[in-house]
């Protein structure tokens, strides 16, 4: 098993930036795949960012290229999203996720979630 909670999220204008974190216990966490994902009300859950074990590969959905980045401390069992640039189109709850094998895009691919952080991007 392993247990995510994010933190970082919360209300920032338009044009400004917000560091998500997601802190893993549990199993070993450099064993493991971590993704971003988010879900506004009514919305299904889609994938925002994603990196490997290693931290040398990186995967990102389009609308948010060039303005997120994901990392990972393995030493401190945590994945950071860095947001810039916010939009109000970025107003979701996100989640972190985790997988013990390669990229995925796919939300039922994760057997582990955290609870999410609200980031809402005001106008």
């Amino acid at each position: 098993q392993v247990q995510l909670v994010e933190s970082g999220g919360g209300l920032v204008q338009a044009g400004g930036s917000l560091r998500l974190s997601c802190a893993a216990s549990g199993r070993t966490f450099s064993n493991y795949f971590m993704g971003w994902f988010r879900q506004a009300p009514g919305k299904e859950r889609e994938f925002v960012a994603g990196i490997s074990w290693s931290g040398i590969r990186t995967y990102y959905a389009d609308s948010v290229k060039g303005r997120f980045t994901i990392s990972r401390d393995n030493a401190k069992n945590t994945v950071y999203l860095q947001m810039n640039s916010l939009k109000p189109e970025d107003t979701h709850l996100y989640y972190c996720a985790a997988r013990s094998v390669t990229h995925s895009y796919t939300p039922k691919d994760y057997p582990y979630w955290g609870q999410g952080t609200q980031v809402t991007v005001s106008s």
